[in-house]
């Protein structure tokens, strides 16, 4: 990232904060991200990826729906989507995900599972910061971070076992201890 212009390396990530922040303006501002030549095919390709594009048509005006401050008119989940879509809004090389799935049904979750099979298979980078392993649906590679420091690092399947392991309840519980009896054994 060091070798990029600053100045034109925005345009490359896209970013989905654990608490999205929408701004008074259209669906479409937002999804855009306010800029001032807002690309009406991009928006419906963002909205589409993110699989919020239904519920945005399905509001009064579409996407020149105005959502007011902080987009208090949706629910936590269509916020969340939105913000999805603005985060692969302009097809950004990087994608990071804070939590993206901490308001999201089961339907969300396909969508954000969908949405970043198709950044993978256009050969983007997606970071997913996560608690809930329903959100590494399509993620190749896992790092669980314990206190800031490195506790488990590989394949998906390999590090959700090993995690599973070391919080089962028998990781937790104390080995047996087994008595051994020593002594002249036969008879005296």
């Amino acid at each position: 990232l060091d070798q990029w212009n600053p100045h034109s390396l925005g345009a490359h990530i896209g970013y989905l904060p654990q608490d999205v922040e929408l701004f008074d303006g259209t669906v479409a501002d937002n999804i855009s991200r306010f800029g001032g030549k807002s690309d009406p095919k991009g928006v419906l390709a963002a909205a589409r990826a993110a699989g919020v594009y239904s519920m945005i048509m399905h509001l009064p005006e579409g996407f020149q729906t105005r959502i007011g401050e902080g987009g208090r008119a949706l629910s936590a989940g269509q916020r969340q989507l939105i913000g999805l879509a603005r985060a692969l809004y302009g097809e950004p090389f990087l994608v990071v995900l804070d939590e993206p799935n901490s308001n999201l049904d089961v339907e969300g979750d396909a969508a954000l599972a969908g949405a970043i099979l198709a950044v993978r298979q256009r050969g983007g980078i997606v970071i997913v910061v996560a608690h809930r392993p329903s959100a590494l649906t399509n993620i190749d590679q896992v790092l669980v971070l314990t206190n800031g420091m490195v506790r488990s690092f590989g394949s998906r399947e390999e590090v959700l076992a090993s995690v599973a392991r070391a919080s089962s309840p028998a990781a937790h519980r104390p080995s047996p201890v087994i008595p051994i009896q020593r002594g002249v054994s036969g008879h005296a």
